[in-house]
């Protein structure tokens, strides 16, 4: 049985983690840092044991019921502020999500962090000079910022209210800072680890601006409309009483929005998030996968009644989701880095997430958020093992891993079908609900926007087989092409090892390949089979939600035919591969390449989004705009103002002094002058 302190356990556990790796055994057990990895991975282990039971008991079964009174954090006068558990089936899902996901990347850790030194310098070199701190101590860092970073992201999902989550939130921004900038000599992850701290700051104020309105609007002494439930549960009736009309939700809509762009790196907030493959390998599996990309489609999430009750909103969530989705997945077809080919794809699919909860499918999104978990992990921990034997990323100098790496080969295969949608696996069950929906939404109420994320979804399930087959074939098939010996920006440290991953990294990989080939089915199958309920999670998931949105939701359904359009579909981008990218290929991806060049420009660039925001936002209007203005106003207005502040004390001062003489005659004086002063004002004050 499951009890509250338990379920509070599951965020201790890894916050103690941290203070021991981080307080104890850094500072001052140095040649103990090997023991850093086992604690990580044993606080983590046991809080994915407690999610797993949590699960089970409050959203398969429904026996537990939400945990006990909040703890008091702060009290001014009437107002209180509480720190709590919001344990509904949503906050159960994602802990499953976080811990087990955390799980196998801190597993795979243990001995991919180990010698640093291993991975050829493509993790942790780029200039001539090396940190005095690497080796173990590095070791010890990284599993002390791991074990933050999980727990930041465990008391996010958990929050009871806003304020609790928006601390978190912001927590989890630091975390990322952190692990993305690891290797902090090199300038390359300095310059990613700033430019996602940046980004993300400017969605996160869009958030901070509509938690501030929404608790002007909504704040009364007598109900603590900073509790997340009772906004969601006392919607309707602050709506029906013009506490909240029209503009207001919609304003705090977009504003959550806004915050939830930024963390998700949608468009046109995404341009962090590739940048964000310069931190190690397992760092990336863990942010694409589990924690903070999928923090911003758990605050649509969380707060979906808010956003369910203005349309506008919805609208923008459903086209911001839609063009992310397909945007995202032109930028993979062109893409050599193996991490960057996984991070636009990361991209893509937070943007089906997203057009899911635009169109109302609410569990149909959260479905969708944790089938990726599992085989976006699972591709992500591939790639390091790739780059562990080759000592590159860059795909142009793989090929031929497929006979030395068989068991990274198989799960990558797994993980690149669930990830285009093939039927039976994970990938299959949630992405085509989504169509579904979108498709129905758009055919059956006439909706343009709906129709409009249908056709930019199914273009972008095309892409999505390309790509993950293009990456496929570049980096298993054909002949060896030299790995990190021939790649001139690799900085390789030693000879290329071919050959398959240790077992600490391999069994990481083997067991996530099961959920990436049965959660789905087991999770949302489309009929009643061997006692598992249709649909069941979806069900779970909407009904979670008050009473007066079920009628607005969409989901729980599954159509043969649309099921084998897009299956069709994405075996036709999987044909394009091999007909590009497999030995002898039919059509040469060069001559494509020079007969679209300005295309391929285009795509590779980026869309020139980096050099836009460089040139028009940091040189013109910080540099030029803000920066001049604030010297100006510096030089201009503050230094006088201070230096007249400065002459007036002064000058005053010396003019005081003139009284200050000792002579009875100048007191005297001013004394009756004085006293002449105020009768006048008693006299003629009236």
């Amino acid at each position: 049985m499951v009890n509250e302190q338990l379920i509070w356990a599951i965020f201790f556990l890894p916050l103690i983690s941290f203070g021991l790796i981080a307080l104890i055994i850094r500072p001052f057990f140095n040649q103990a840092s090997a023991i850093a990895g086992p604690i990580a991975v044993l606080s983590i282990g046991a809080s994915f044991v407690i999610s797993i039971l949590t699960f089970i008991e409050r959203t398969i079964n429904g026996t537990l019921t939400l945990v006990g009174d909040p703890i008091n954090w702060l009290t001014i006068g009437a107002f209180k502020l509480e720190v709590g558990i919001l344990l509904d089936p949503l906050t159960t899902t994602m802990l499953v999500v976080v811990t087990g996901v955390s799980l196998m990347v801190q597993i795979y850790s243990t001995f991919y962090m180990k010698d640093p030194g291993s991975h050829h310098g493509t993790e942790n070199q780029g200039s001539d000079s090396e940190p005095a701190e690497l080796g173990q101590p590095v070791y010890a860092r990284y599993f002390a910022y791991m074990s933050l970073f999980t727990a930041s992201m465990l008391g996010l999902v958990m929050a009871s209210n806003v304020v609790q989550l928006f601390v978190f939130w912001e927590l989890v921004g630091l975390c990322s800072y952190l692990l993305i900038g690891f290797w902090f000599h090199r300038p390359a992850a300095a310059a990613a680890a700033k430019k996602a701290f940046i980004v993300t700051r400017v969605g996160d104020f869009g958030f901070l601006l509509a938690l501030m309105y929404l608790f002007s609007k909504t704040y009364q002494e007598n109900i603590n409309y900073l509790n997340i439930q009772t906004i969601n549960e006392n919607l309707p009736t602050l709506v029906s009483s013009g506490t909240l009309g029209a503009g207001a939700l919609t304003l705090i809509a977009i504003g959550f929005f806004v915050g939830a762009i930024g963390k998700s790196g949608q468009f046109p907030l995404h341009t962090w998030l590739p940048d964000a493959m310069e931190g190690p390998t397992p760092v990336s599996a863990l942010i694409h996968a589990a924690t903070m990309v999928t923090a911003g489609v758990f605050l649509v999430g969380r707060f979906f009644p808010l956003f369910q009750a203005s349309q506008d909103a919805m609208m923008v969530v459903a086209l911001v989701g839609g063009i992310t989705a397909l945007f995202a997945a032109t930028m993979g077809l062109v893409s050599n880095d193996i991490k960057r080919v996984l991070a636009y794809s990361t991209v893509s699919q937070l943007g089906y997430m997203m057009l899911a909860l635009g169109i109302g499918a609410y569990g149909v999104a959260i479905f969708h958020l944790f089938t990726h978990a599992f085989f976006k992990a699972l591709l992500f921990l591939g790639s390091g093992s790739v780059n562990h034997a080759t000592g590159t990323f860059d795909m142009r100098f793989m090929g031929g891993l497929r006979k030395k790496m068989p068991i990274t080969y198989i799960t990558f295969l797994i993980g690149s079908l669930s990830l285009a949608g093939i039927f039976p696996l994970a990938g299959f069950w949630s992405k085509d609900e989504i169509l579904l929906n979108a498709f129905r939404s758009g055919s059956e109420g006439g909706e343009i926007v709906s129709m409009t994320v249908f056709v930019l979804a199914i273009i972008a399930v095309f892409m999505t087989a390309f790509y993950m087959f293009r990456a496929l074939f570049m980096t298993f098939e054909g002949e060896f092409r030299g790995g990190s010996e021939k790649d001139p920006e690799a900085n390789p440290h030693g000879p290329v090892h071919l050959g398959e991953s240790p077992f600490l990294m391999v069994l990481p990989m083997l067991i996530l390949a099961i959920p990436a080939v049965i959660i789905g089915f087991i999770a949302n199958p489309p009929g009643e089979l061997l006692g598992i309920k249709a649909h069941w999670m979806v069900h779970t998931l909407d009904h979670s939600l008050p009473d007066s949105m079920h009628h607005l939701l969409k989901g729980e359904s599954f159509s043969v035919p649309l099921a084998a359009v897009s299956s069709l579909v994405a075996l036709s981008g999987i044909a394009l591969a091999i007909a590009m990218y497999k030995p002898k290929p039919l059509i040469s991806p060069e001559s494509i390449g020079k007969t679209l060049r300005p295309v391929h420009t285009l795509l590779y660039r980026k869309y020139y989004f980096d050099e836009l925001y460089e040139g028009i936002f940091v040189r013109q209007i910080y540099y030029r705009g803000l920066a001049l203005a604030s010297d100006w106003t510096d030089k201009n207005i503050v230094d006088r103002a201070v230096n007249i502040v400065g002459w007036t004390g002064a000058n005053f001062g010396g003019l005081i002094r003139q009284f200050q003489n000792g002579q009875m005659q100048m007191y005297a004086t001013v004394t009756s002058i004085g006293i002449i002063v105020i009768a006048a004002i008693f006299i003629f004050g009236d």
